[in-house]
């Protein structure tokens, strides 16, 4: 059986770039998750322990 290969690949083309963007957004949003839990875990040791020091 035959496959036109170029009509194939010009369609598994067409949504890589967006494919690509929705990656890096995912990648920000977990990167600002990670340091708004990280801030929230400084700030409430912060609160605990800081005043005794």
């Amino acid at each position: 059986m035959r496959r036109d290969l170029a009509f194939d690949g010009a369609a598994r083309q067409m949504d890589r770039p967006a494919r690509s963007i929705a990656c890096l957004a995912f990648v920000g949003m977990l990167g600002v998750a990670f340091w708004a839990g990280a801030a929230w875990i400084f700030q409430t040791v912060f609160q605990l322990y800081g005043q005794g020091l």
